[in-house]
């Protein structure tokens, strides 16, 4: 019975201890500077502080106390005109609640939670199907929109499966299975023009990406158009595919013009014909040697009647080749027997379902092979009917796991730690060595996962972090949405959208690769640009299509918040927006998003912005009711400090007629007069970006919300960060080896049945 007694002794002390300090560093400032608002009558807000003035409150009303610590730790409480405590007693405050925070997570029982089966989003679709089988698919052009949930669309409680989609999966498996097995017909040849698509790569050469369905012989043509007169040499335009010059030609100077019907001039075209296996590849036509081009004004280069240049492709075909691609999967002739084809859907089950396969899941496999070919059909159109009905299978578009065995609580297998590895990362299948790793049962070592990390952070693939978990957290997918007033905003085209995503995913891509601290994302001295973003910036020296690393010198840029694709987002089509930019950076910066906004809002007068009253003026005077002074406070100060900035991330000092005045102060007190002070103002505030950015990541990761039980996982992992500098790759290390990404819980259901 001592062991007992020894328990209840220390709880007894440590209960009392927890009292002690709570009343000499918590109530004092309740009383003092909470009560006046937060009373049973005033209430403000809705909270009544006279529920917080004991120390148990702190276990028994956690939300409450997180949204107070919450408040007085960012400054905003208490209010403007209320005595402010000295910033010790702040600290001891919020030192203390913390604490015991901590001290209450890590007494409970860990729960890793649990994640749904989920069926594979359009970018893990895509991407597994060109791992899987080199074929590259666009499913976001074949398949709905994917639910998002907690800002992320691969969280599995959402993804959703209908009948509709089920028939487009299934639509999708035997095109898929014919491009990759190639043992269909080809289509009738057609002429494709793809001059929509084209991208000056400079004043004489354009540039096409595009992706050919089939393993087929095309012929390539650019199109070349204008006139330069009767004079002047003739110019050698390079035909390229995949970087490698094909045919060089001369083009004279001068053309018949000949008006087409709509007034065009006639176009000559060159063209040469080449064996493309499917997938995506780059054309490019360039004038080589062009001395007369350094003669002309730049404004004059697309004037047909003063230039000539490339002006677009044509594609024909597929035309049938004696030439054949390499089809890595087909481990042998599928025409030579049964033996062949169970080995084929053998090796390709084990990786399509991202485990070891049994005999009888690939002999139903071979079933639909030999009905198939009972039906007249050839081997290889055979074989593409076994691989539909796999691509079809739940266990390939569900990412499944095992409910632990035995007990409550359990790591997950090294197989399913390999797929839950590899999505997050890739956002695809695991390759063979990772398969091979997990199997083998020491995946789960971290010495041995480590390293595996190591491989697949500096593998290509992981670009796929920027596309997918940036393209989400940054927002900057919504530039696809994006459609400012070109009345406004001239300049504003494609190949400007498309530059403006480039330079935030090289960046973020930078960051990773080099494991920069994270700091960056708020403000670095470098970004990422070619000719189009330096003339939007007003950056000189710049020249050519190509993107590369430029240092920034004057203040004006710095980390993604300067960049004009989170501008834009955070932008309405007309003119920028304070709340739009100051509830981004509450939301993806320091992780403190503001409650939804009340009912019956007055709209701004949008005719009188930057005419009669600066925004800022507007602002002022639409946020005098206290009711929007609560969360204004904050997200106004924030996105003032973006004034400078127009809604395409262009860099102003006037608003119409109005100065631009960016300037603001933080509730807590720090001030700054231009971005570039904002910007240090929130590296400050390390731990709350890296507590957002944690928690995001961490989101992303398990595919589903945080719950209380993932506060302590999130704070080790923002902790050993702190410890490492906030290096990047640290936080991914940290979700890696937590918890919640290594282990799973049985739902509680079954918690039931086996209590019994």
């Amino acid at each position: 019975m001592r062991i007992p007694i020894i328990l209840t002794s220390v709880l007894f002390v440590t209960a009392a201890a927890a009292q002690s300090n709570f009343e000499k560093d918590v109530r004092p400032l309740l009383e003092k500077s909470c009560v006046m608002c937060h009373n049973d009558q005033a209430a403000a807000g809705g909270l009544r502080i006279a529920a917080f003035t004991a120390a148990p409150s702190l276990q028994t009303n956690r939300p409450g106390w997180e949204r107070i610590v919450a408040k007085v730790a960012s400054g905003e409480m208490p209010p403007k005109g209320v005595p402010r405590p000295p910033q010790t007693q702040v600290d001891a405050f919020v030192q203390f609640v913390e604490g015991e925070f901590d001290r209450a997570d890590r007494a409970k029982k860990p729960d890793p939670g649990r994640v749904t089966a989920r069926r594979l989003n359009r970018a893990e679709y895509a991407n597994t199907v060109r791992d899987l089988l080199g074929v590259h698919f666009k499913a976001s052009e074949e398949f709905p929109p994917d639910d998002s949930g907690y800002g992320f669309d691969n969280i599995g409680d959402v993804l959703t499966v209908s009948p509709t989609l089920l028939n487009m999966y299934l639509s999708a498996a035997e095109r898929i299975a014919s491009r990759a097995v190639g043992a269909d017909p080809l289509p009738k040849a057609g002429v494709f023009d793809k001059k929509r698509k084209v991208r000056r790569r400079g004043p004489g050469a354009i540039e096409l990406s595009d992706l050919i369905e089939y393993d087929a012989e095309y012929i390539v043509r650019p199109l070349i158009t204008g006139h330069r007169g009767t004079e002047g040499k003739p110019v050698s335009l390079v035909i390229s595919v995949d970087g490698k010059p094909l045919k060089t030609v001369d083009v004279p100077s001068a053309f018949t013009l000949v008006n087409r019907q709509g007034g065009s001039t006639q176009r000559v075209s060159e063209e040469v014909r080449v064996f493309l296996p499917h997938g995506p590849h780059v054309f490019r036509a360039e004038f080589v040697n062009d001395e007369v081009l350094k003669t002309i004004d730049a404004s004059a280069r697309l004037n047909t009647g003063k230039n000539i240049f490339p002006d677009s492709f044509e594609i024909a075909g597929p035309y049938a080749s004696a030439v054949t691609s390499s089809k890595p999967f087909l481990l042998c002739d599928p025409a030579s027997g049964v033996v062949c084809v169970e080995r084929i859907l053998s090796a390709l089950a084990r990786r399509a379902y991202r485990r070891p396969v049994s005999k009888d899941e690939v002999g139903r496999l071979v079933k639909v092979h030999n009905r198939a070919l009972a039906s007249g059909y050839n081997a290889p159109q055979s074989l593409q009917f076994a691989i539909t009905a796999m691509l079809v299978s739940p266990q390939f578009l569900f990412r499944i796991e095992r409910d632990p065995k035995p007990g409550l609580v359990g790591r997950i297998t090294d197989l399913e730690l390999a797929s839950r590895l590899s999505y997050f990362l890739w956002s695809s299948m695991p390759d063979e060595e990772l398969l091979r790793t997990a199997e083998s049962g020491k995946l789960h070592l971290p010495t041995v996962l480590d390293a595996q990390v190591k491989r697949l952070l500096a593998d290509d693939k992981s670009a796929a972090l920027a596309e997918n978990f940036a393209g989400q957290w940054l927002e900057i997918r919504s530039l696809d949405a994006a459609k400012p007033d070109p009345k406004k905003f001239p300049t504003w085209n494609a190949d400007l959208r498309e530059a403006m995503r480039t330079e935030t995913t090289l960046f973020f891509n930078h960051v990773l690769k080099e494991n920069r601290p994270i700091s960056d994302f708020l403000d670095a001295n470098y970004t990422f640009v070619n000719d189009a973003m330096a003339k939007h910036y007003g950056i000189e020296g710049v020249t050519g299509a190509d993107f590369r690393k430029v240092d920034l010198a004057n203040g004006q840029r710095g980390g993604v918040l300067t960049q004009a694709s989170v501008l834009t987002v955070s932008s309405y089509p007309s003119r920028t927006s304070v709340v739009l930019r100051g509830k981004y950076l509450l939301d993806n910066v320091l992780g403190a998003p503001p409650a939804a906004p009340p009912p019956d809002i007055p709209a701004l007068d949008e005719a009188a912005v930057g005419t009669t009253k600066s925004l800022r003026q507007q602002m002022e005077t639409h946020r005098q009711s206290a009711v929007c002074a609560s969360c204004h406070a904050r997200m106004d100060v924030l996105g003032f400090g973006l004034e400078n900035y127009d809604a395409i991330g262009r860099w102003r000092t006037e608003d119409g007629k109005f100065p631009v005045d960016p300037g603001g102060t933080f509730p807590s007190g720090k001030a700054f007069t231009t971005p570039a002070e904002m910007k240090a103002v929130l590296r400050t505030d390390m731990p709350d970006f890296s507590r957002c950015l944690t928690e995001k990541m961490l989101i992303y990761a398990l595919g589903r919300g945080l719950e209380s039980y993932d506060r302590m996982p999130v704070r080790d992992i923002v902790r050993s960060a702190a410890a490492n500098e906030y290096k990047f790759q640290t936080f991914i290390t940290g979700v890696i080896r937590s918890l919640p990404f290594q282990a799973r819980r049985v739902p509680v259901a079954k918690q039931e049945v086996a209590k019994k």
